[in-house]
């Protein structure tokens, strides 16, 4: 009896909890808890990282300060990290309902913010595109196809909250933090990867041999362990093909989180942007019910094809136009 008055106390909070911060459901409650938690978890952590000359510096990925210490991607660096986290703190609020019903405009102001922030990251991501992580191939069009993505994604959200059509754009405004989301599950499995490799053994990436300099400390074992560095007059130059290990010295274990950035980062990509669809197609009815309000106010607003005033799919593809049902959904 007393657990049962225990389940259904336990129960009744939960319920108090999610709709007085405006959620219907309990499980979008659940999953906005978690992937915002998440989010904010990781943009909180590395907020000591706007200190580019200490903290960043000592916690960066060992190669990272060797390329991003200075010059225009010194620049890059510091125009991603300061416009990226602020923005990944504010978005957070962006998905909270009674925020969106109650202050309204700071959910419009604070959209304009985060839409600038995350456009300005994405130019300081593509400065260091070419060194960011080793600077691989496939690591640059990791990159640039999810700059790409953002920058789309939030430019359709933009739109089709300008033409009130607010189901396309809370189903935009997902995609695109979904998709700038996956940088964290991609570090998860980037460490997985390089501890899988290290165990493995046998892979190696090719290092300059000035980075590799510049990560070992101890001068003597660098020249020991690397004499083919050493060229006329002791100057240091070339390549060494070295070992992906993460239980080594710092150059083994940046070299293994090179190797690995590029893979982890699609494979974190392709997780997320398949995700946010399957949320997308389970949550249908909450998009008919915005598409109501949205076909409610391009009415008031005197747009043409209300209920599909902006980029809908019965405009662009070969479904049956939308028709506003006799009642709103629940």
């Amino acid at each position: 009896m007393g657990a049962s008055k225990q389940t259904n106390g336990l129960v009744y909070c939960f319920r108090k909890t999610h709709s007085y911060i405006g959620f219907k459901k309990g499980y979008n409650f659940v999953l906005w808890f978690i992937f915002a938690g998440a989010l904010l978890g990781f943009v909180l952590a590395r907020l000591q990282y706007l200190s580019i000359d200490d903290k960043f510096r000592v916690g960066a990925s060992p190669g990272e300060w060797y390329w991003l210490r200075h010059g225009f991607r010194k620049v890059g660096i510091t125009l991603h990290l300061a416009t990226i986290l602020p923005a990944g703190i504010l978005v957070i609020f962006q998905f909270v309902p009674i925020i969106r019903h109650k202050v309204l405009i700071f959910h419009r102001i604070s959209g304009y913010v985060v839409m600038s922030l995350l456009l300005l990251s994405n130019i300081g991501a593509l400065m260091i595109a070419r060194r960011s992580f080793g600077g691989t191939l496939e690591t640059q069009v990791l990159i640039g196809v999810l700059a790409i993505m953002s920058t789309l994604g939030i430019s359709l959200a933009y739109y089709n909250i300008k033409r009130l059509q607010i189901d396309q754009h809370r189903a935009w405004m997902l995609r695109t933090w979904f998709y700038a989301a996956s940088i964290i599950t991609l570090r998860i499995i980037m460490i997985i990867s390089s501890k899988i490799l290290t165990r493995i053994g046998g892979y190696y990436r090719a290092m300059p041999c000035d980075e590799i300099a510049f990560l070992l400390d101890n001068q003597t074992q660098f020249e020991t362990s690397y004499p083919q560095c050493f060229v006329a007059n002791g100057t240091i130059d070339g390549w060494i093909a070295l070992p992906a290990r993460f239980d080594r010295n710092a150059a083994q274990i940046g070299n293994s989180l090179g190797l690995t950035f590029g893979t982890a980062g699609w494979l974190a990509l392709f997780m997320h942007a398949v995700g946010v669809e399957i949320y997308l197609r389970l949550t249908p009815r909450e998009s008919e019910r915005l598409r109501v309000v949205s076909y409610q106010r391009q009415l008031e607003a005197g747009f043409g094809h209300a209920g599909s005033a902006g980029l809908t799919v019965d405009r662009l593809g070969d479904a049956d136009m939308w028709q506003p049902p006799k009642e709103a959904p629940i």
